[in-house]
């Protein structure tokens, strides 16, 4: 692995770790505002039942909380871990051009249907949601099929 790569890695990592850490303490203002338990914590409800009190939410819906109504560090977080996860899948895969194309097209597909789940949302945050699911995905699959027609014409000539 070369050097470029690992300082790719760690400056997305230490982004993503940062991120991370500023969007939990964002998001644990849910703890504060009862009235939005009953729309925000959905982890918590799914496993625990109905929201009561402030310690019945779980940590997952401080990071849920964030992205409604304080997107900028999740849509960091967001940004960093597909950077991560393209640059790991580079690294295994840069021997086969193919596989790492299907790989990209594969991750374009989740982020676009994860931006049909996000798409009818009232909030501002999971509007950016939407729209970088839904950039990520469509550039993802861009670039993947881009590299297999510069394949297909480097294989004819």
């Amino acid at each position: 692995m070369s050097f470029k790569i690992i300082i790719h890695l760690s400056v997305a990592s230490m982004a993503f770790i940062f991120s991370a850490l500023a969007s939990w303490y964002e998001g644990s203002k849910i703890l504060d505002v009862s009235w939005e338990w009953k729309h925000t914590a959905i982890f918590s409800e799914m496993l625990n039942g109905p929201v009561k009190q402030a310690s019945d939410i779980l940590t997952i819906d401080y990071f849920v909380y964030a992205a409604k109504f304080l997107p900028t560090f999740p849509l960091i977080m967001l940004f960093s871990s597909t950077y991560i996860l393209v640059l790991l899948g580079y690294i295994l895969l840069k021997r086969n051009d193919k596989l790492f194309s299907y790989f990209l097209i594969s991750i374009g597909v989740i982020f676009l249907v994860l931006s049909g789940f996000v798409s009818n949302s009232p909030t501002i945050g999971l509007k950016c949601f939407f729209i970088s699911f839904l950039l990520l995905g469509m550039i993802s699959i861009v670039i993947a099929l881009n590299r297999f027609i510069n394949n297909k014409t480097s294989e004819i000539y």
